[in-house]
């Protein structure tokens, strides 16, 4: 089966892999511009035409799929089959037409919860114990096609945003290779979404990783799991940004919110609803990490100062 992939995060990697060592025909792998990435802001190549380049499997980085000059070169490719996992762009109807079998999309969360660009980062941050993937048919709408195959796995109650990814993108994965064989067996049996079930998980904004303090130290926390590694977890220490690289909640030592306080070398603040979180290691503004201890005796904390912008 001739095959064209689309994918852009190291999310789409292990499909890739797994469609080439499974012998499957990839005849060309699309991915996003190389674009500017870093403090230093050199252009850097996506994961997947990273892996597709080690393959020797030809490239395309098209701007915009949607322009005709793009389903031309898709349509040259004769595909039967294409795979999207991660691509970045939506697909116009008048690509999915293109292959025999349509366009298979491997989604990292149970549908119809979570459609959108960041499903595994959401969850975490909302809190569910529970996610998967899922292996859908691909139609002109935001992750609302026919469901295939589901894949369950528990959120470990520590587990971090990219922790999840790769081991969703595993599953993913395997999920992609058992759905082409029952397509190529005639034993697929799509499912339709349940629309008034739907949520949406959408792409992450730099202030997504603002901390609220009025929020219980739980919430925080997951929304912290679910934002590692970007776009993290961040707040104001006199008028100073500050970045917070490590915490955990702790036994509530009857803090406000955002009041900050020592204990036995441990750095506390208070949280919504009575709760604590203890800072393990935080970030100054042009400074590395250092642990919650180091930042206070560098900084001479104060009875009652707090985190969070002046009110």
């Amino acid at each position: 089966m001739r095959i064209v992939f689309l994918g852009t995060p190291s999310f789409a990697v292990p499909s890739l892999d797994a469609l080439v060592k499974a012998g499957h025909k990839v005849v060309a792998v699309y991915t996003q511009p190389d674009r500017p990435k870093g403090r230093g802001n050199q252009v850097a190549q996506s994961p997947i035409k990273i892996a597709a380049l080690e393959y020797g499997l030809p490239v395309l980085q098209p701007e915009r799929i949607r322009r005709p000059e793009s389903v031309e070169g898709l349509r040259v490719l004769e595909p039967e089959l294409m795979i999207v996992v991660g691509y970045g762009q939506i697909i116009p109807q008048n690509i999915i037409d293109l292959p025999r079998h349509g366009i298979l999309n491997v989604h990292g969360s149970l549908l119809p919860k979570y459609r959108g660009a960041a499903p595994i980062q959401w969850a975490i941050a909302n809190g569910e114990e529970v996610t998967g993937v899922t292996t859908m048919q691909i139609d002109a709408g935001l992750d609302t096609g026919d469901m295939l195959l589901k894949s369950e796995t528990s959120i470990g109650p520590n587990e971090t945003a990219s922790e999840l990814g790769t081991r969703l993108a595993l599953m993913g994965a395997a999920s992609l290779l058992q759905t082409i064989e029952d397509l190529q067996a005639g034993r697929l049996r799509p499912e339709k979404q349940n629309n008034e079930e739907a949520t949406f998980a959408p792409i992450l904004k730099k202030t997504d990783g603002e901390v609220d303090w009025q929020q219980s130290a739980h919430e925080i926390y997951n929304r912290f799991r679910g934002f590692t590694p970007w776009p993290g977890a961040y707040t104001v220490f006199r008028e100073m940004p500050l970045g917070l690289s490590a915490m955990r909640p702790t036994d509530s030592k009857g803090l406000s919110s955002g009041v900050l306080a020592t204990d036995r070398k441990r750095l506390l603040v208070g949280c919504g609803g009575g709760t604590a979180l203890e800072l393990l290691e935080v970030q100054p503004a042009g400074k590395k990490r250092m642990s919650g201890e180091s930042w206070v005796n560098g900084y001479k904390l104060k009875d009652g100062e707090k985190l969070g912008p002046n009110e």
